[in-house]
This record gives structure tokens, C-alpha cells and sequence, in this order.
């Protein structure tokens, strides 16, 4: 069987006036991500580690912020795009494991939601997809509350064929 690692990493820092969205979630805070999308930085970090695996190259590449289609999209629909061109080059989904990082808002309870909901897009069980969240200990950007960064590896296998 043949298997394939990807890792991606992002970061957004916080932003006035938007609502904050992780792994297609609505979470409850006073501030939002700076962004061109609804800058969901788990499903993009989750894109990247996709894309990464499949060498399909990065987010920023294949749906650049200088388009406007773009401009305030939900990351499902990017995440979306992205599991339909893994699957075109004939892989699933083993597993991912994600970390978000930032000293606040609380995550873990929205991280069965994120599960979730990441699962529902990716069409594989919620079992399959691990999120954790860690603080840094107020040291850098995340510890000083200026943003919110992920990484994420995934797994990928070839694709059965039916």
C-alpha cells in the first residue's frame, strides 16, 4: 500500500469587526482573523497538508487573495476543491491530527464540532480527525494574543478501487 504525509501551517492574526470561524466553526469571541477568506486557519493549515501530500502545491497558489472570488469565502468550500482534486489523484484519507495554538478563545468545547464538521466536508468519519488545542505559555505572537496559529499532518492512502 502506498502512503503519503503532508504538514500545514498557518497563521492569522486577530482582526476587529469579523466573527471567528475555526474548522468551520462559529466561535463565540470578541475578535475574528485577519483574512481574505473567512481565514479559518485550520482548514487552511488542513489544505496545505493535503496539498502537501499530493504535491498539488499550497492554498495561497491555487485560490490566491488577489482574486475576488474568493474575497470572504468559506474555507469548507476551499476544503472542498481541495479533497475533490486528492481524489482525482486517486488517494482517501487515513487520518489527520491537528494543533491549534493561542492563548484564548477556550477550544475544547468546539473541538467535537470542529470534528465534525471537518469530517462532513472530507466525507470520512469524525474518528479519522484529531484536533488538540495548547497555549504557549503567553511567549510569542499566539502568547501575546496577537493571532492564532495551526499545524496539521495528514495521512493519505491510495485510493481503493470498487
Amino acid at each position: 500500500m502506498s502512503f503519503r504525509i503532508g504538514i500545514g501551517y498557518d497563521v492569522h492574526a486577530f482582526a476587529t469587526g469579523r466573527q471567528l470561524i475555526l474548522g468551520g466553526v462559529p466561535i463565540p469571541f470578541s475578535k475574528g482573523l485577519a483574512g481574505h477568506s473567512d481565514a479559518d486557519v485550520l482548514t487552511h493549515a488542513l489544505c496545505d497538508a493535503l496539498l502537501g501530500a499530493t504535491a498539488l502545491g499550497d492554498l495561497g497558489n491555487l485560490f490566491p487573495d488577489t482574486d475576488e472570488q474568493y474575497k470572504n469565502i468559506s474555507s469548507l468550500e476551499l476544503l472542498k476543491k481541495v479533497i475533490k482534486k486528492i481524489r482525482t489523484s486517486l488517494y482517501e484519507i487515513e487520518n489527520m491530527d491537528a494543533v491549534i495554538i493561542a492563548e484564548q478563545p477556550e477550544m475544547k468545547p468546539f473541538i467535537p464540532e470542529m470534528r465534525r464538521v471537518l469530517a462532513e466536508a472530507m466525507s470520512v468519519s469524525a474518528s479519522q480527525i484529531s484536533i488538540k488545542a495548547t497555549t504557549t505559555e503567553h511567549l510569542g505572537f499566539t502568547g501575546r494574543e496577537e493571532g492564532i496559529a495551526v499545524t496539521v499532518i495528514v495521512l493519505l492512502k491510495i485510493a481503493e478501487k470498487t
